[in-house]
């Protein structure tokens, strides 16, 4: 009688193990790009000057809050994208002093997280075939479990960088 309930008992255990084997894996769905999380218009949250000379050497101060200077409370940024998340303008409205171009064309240099974490580069170019650039925007941060995105702007003579530009940007309502 023991061994007779043992064996009804695997028995009925194999089925319910059984039952949980249909894996459903779904149908395929396009992947997220960044495209997707930086689309739309961005507000200034704050933004700083880094005196990367400075820095580089232990001097202090090396960075400046710049964000309730020069009118960087009425920052925004327009990156615009197509139906299908293909990136198109960008505008940046506000009466702020111009540290790269005001308006034009922008492509990022990867859709997807760099796989050795380097940032990905937005690319500002002023015409719409995007082979005059103007400037490049290091995305130092992207939106996910938060909705905080951070860019950087890198200044340098001779490839020798001096200062670098942190905006910290929070979608605009």
């Amino acid at each position: 009688m023991k061994k007779r309930s043992i064996y009804i008992l695997l028995f009925f255990v194999g089925i319910l193990l059984g039952g949980c084997d249909n894996a459903d894996d779904g149908g395929y769905a396009k992947p997220i790009t960044i495209y997707e999380k930086v689309k739309g218009d961005w507000s200034l949250t704050s933004i700083k000057m880094v005196d990367e000379y400075a820095k580089a050497n232990s001097i202090k101060p090396d960075e400046q809050d710049l964000t309730n200077w020069f009118n960087y409370n009425t920052f925004v940024l327009q990156l615009n994208v197509d139906e299908e998340n293909t990136p198109t303008s960008y505008k940046v409205l506000g009466e702020v002093p111009a540290l790269f171009s005001a308006d034009g064309f922008w492509d990022l240099s990867s859709a997807f997280t760099n796989t050795d974490l380097s940032a990905v580069k937005i690319n500002l170019y002023t015409d719409v075939s995007k082979t005059q650039r103007t400037d490049q925007l290091l995305l130092i941060s992207t939106p996910g479990s938060n909705e905080k995105m951070e860019i950087q702007l890198v200044r340098k003579v001779n490839q020798v960088v001096y200062a670098s530009y942190v905006f910290t940007l929070t979608p605009a309502n």
